[in-house]
C-alpha cells in the first residue's frame, strides 16, 4: 500500500513543528526515503511561491492533525483551519492588518 498520497504541489516531510504563531515553522526536513523507519513524521505541501499549504501530522499511518493555510495577494496568512481526529475543524480568519 501506498501511504503518498500523488500531489502537484511541492511534499516535504518534517519531523517537528515549531512556535505557535501561524503558520507554524516545519522543523528537520527528511528524505522520503527515511520515511520507512519513521511512526511518527509531518507530511507539508507548499505553492510555487514557497509558502506552506497544508501539512499533516502522520502517526502510525493515520492523519492525527492537520493544518491548511490560505494567504492574500500580498502573501499574508487569510484563512488557517485546524483539524485534529474525531474533533470537529477550528477556522481562523485574519484581516491583514497586522505585520
Amino acid at each position: 500500500m501506498n501511504e503518498f498520497v500523488e500531489d502537484s504541489r511541492d511534499c516535504r516531510f518534517f519531523l517537528a513543528t515549531s512556535g505557535v504563531k501561524l503558520p507554524l515553522k516545519l522543523l528537520n526536513q527528511i528524505e522520503p526515503d527515511a520515511l520507512t523507519n519513521r511512526n511518527t513524521y509531518i507530511r507539508a505541501f507548499y505553492d510555487g511561491c514557497g509558502r506552506l499549504l497544508e501539512f499533516q501530522k502522520i502517526v502510525y499511518g493515520d492523519v492525527e492533525l492537520s493544518h491548511s493555510y490560505d494567504y492574500d495577494d500580498a502573501g499574508r496568512l487569510r484563512r488557517a483551519e485546524i483539524l485534529m481526529l474525531d474533533e470537529e475543524p477550528t477556522v481562523l480568519t485574519f484581516d491583514g492588518a497586522a505585520p
